[in-house]
């Protein structure tokens, strides 16, 4: 009987000086309530470390639609505005956007900095992802603005702007809907845009019609009878590596605004979002077809992008029924709007049909498409036209816009008809006619196409590249 005792007696000790650690850690680790938290700012930063990089894909999208002669200018341009934009972002605006719920503009929370106080609460480290989260918005916003201006603008236009969009523009547009302001607040029950439709894409949008406004067109993109004439970009594989980037960093830039992982919400929009991009392509590949009469690569790719922007307000409202619909419209719609603004506008990227006009229409869809179950659950505006037959919140979107157009609109003209007037904006017709990489930046993104094969020899690996004829260099064909 001893044995049997003293074995039971040596089992449960062990169970107990197995529990009582297990039991310690229970008490000193960290809270259920916690772990929920860290979750959701580890999901935030990683969504927001893909919208960053759709910086890259605004690159090689932008690159692929220029001549060689071009390309370099894009790569500085990239790099300059996102470095601008972070330091202005971080000193001022983010203080603007979410600094306090004012009707107009927040105050609190310049140079937001670990321990300091926005709007009277301290800052963390979930404060910090959030930031950088909203700051890579803006960035974005700020892309879309230059690549209607491709290949004639001067190089001092990027700071200067970026630095009044970055401080004031954007988020001032941002407060608006976003942070308590007075489109949130005092318009019906509020504007919805989930993660940006208005306050990203057109805000970027309305920017770049500013600018085209006062710069006028490429040399040559109009002929005598004022009809537009194509200046083909050098390289649509590049252009399509820049779509799919794009199109991967819209699963951090919608479901990301998700701002956590409660529900399983973000794989929601995650479906959403490539259900609407998918029909965006299918929708541009046959309007391209019937209209044009061929399959343009440029507008297939347009496709997507425009159902993207699309979607990107009314990803967080709509069921998934509706991401196609809204996905296929934007199709159909981009490729007609691309068509009649190069009638009269030099948009070189098609960005004021895929991220303007599409974002309008993406904003007013939630107004139509928001379903019961959704706006309730964001608590947000209320349900769309055809889940109860009211326009109200069709109307609430229109203003919406049409707010965010105008201030947009006004204060970007300001900003670019004072650039011209003090600085110029665009570049002289022979440095136009040369290309920006030489003349802005002193060399060339493909310097084997444009330098004599006499100025390469001696330079190593450089001078086995074949150099084309004077005569038949890219600048003189494409002039």
């Amino acid at each position: 009987m001893l044995y049997p005792r003293l074995g039971r007696a040596v089992a449960v000790g062990a169970l107990v000086s197995l529990l009582l650690p297990t039991a310690a850690l229970a008490q000193d680790g960290p809270s259920v309530g916690d772990v929920a938290d860290q979750l959701n700012w580890v999901w935030v930063t990683v969504a927001a470390v893909l919208v960053m990089f759709m910086q890259a894909g605004f690159a090689f999208l932008e690159i692929g639609f220029s001549r060689g002669k071009n390309v370099g200018a894009v790569v500085a341009k990239i790099l300059t505005n996102f470095s601008i934009s972070g330091l202005v972002y971080w000193a001022v605006g983010f203080a603007i956007a979410y600094g306090g719920s004012a009707k107009l503009a927040g105050d609190p929370g310049f140079f937001f900095s670990h321990g300091h106080n926005l709007a009277g609460e301290s800052i963390g480290g979930g404060d910090a992802a959030f930031f950088f989260f909203q700051f890579v918005f803006c960035a974005v916003s700020l892309a879309i603005v230059w690549g209607t201006t491709l290949e004639r603008i001067k190089f001092i236009a990027y700071p200067i702007y970026a630095i009044v969009f970055s401080a004031i523009i954007y988020p001032l547009v941002s407060h608006w809907i976003w942070s308590g302001g007075w489109l949130a607040s005092s318009v019906g029950s509020g504007v919805q845009d989930f993660a940006g439709s208005t306050i990203v894409h057109l805000t970027g949008a309305v920017g770049a019609f500013a600018a085209l406004l006062l710069l006028g067109p490429r040399k040559g993109k109009y002929g005598a009878d004022g009809k537009p004439r194509a200046i083909p970009g050098h390289n649509m594989p590049l252009f399509c590596l820049g779509i799919l980037i794009l199109w991967l960093g819209w699963f951090g830039f919608n479901p990301g605004s998700t701002l956590g992982t409660a529900d399983n919400r973000f794989a929601e929009v995650v479906v959403v979002t490539n259900l609407a991009a998918a029909a965006g392509v299918v929708g541009a590949l046959i309007t391209s077809r019937l209209v044009q009469k061929t399959l343009d690569v440029g507008m297939i790719g347009n496709g997507a992008i425009a159902a993207l922007v699309a979607i990107t307000a009314p990803s967080g409202y709509v069921e998934f029924w509706a991401a196609p619909v809204i996905g296929l419209i934007a199709g159909i719609i981009v490729v007609f709007s691309v068509l009649a603004i190069d009638k009269k506008i030099d948009d070189p990227v098609g960005a004021l049909s895929a991220h303007g006009v599409c974002g309008i229409w993406g904003t007013l869809a939630c107004g139509l498409f928001t379903s019961d179950r959704l706006a309730e659950y964001n608590g947000i505006g209320k349900a769309g036209l055809f889940y109860n037959g009211s326009f109200e919140q069709l109307g609430v979107q229109a203003v919406g816009v049409a707010a965010a157009f105008a201030l947009v609109f006004i204060l970007s003209l300001i900003t670019f008809g004072a650039i011209k007037a003090v600085f110029g904006l665009r570049v002289s017709e022979a440095d136009e006619d040369a290309g920006l990489d030489i003349t802005e930046h002193g060399m060339y993104g493909y310097p084997e196409q444009f330098i004599p094969q006499s100025e390469l020899e001696g330079y190593g690996a450089l001078s086995t590249f074949h150099s084309p004829s004077p005569a038949s260099t890219p600048q003189e064909v494409t002039a």
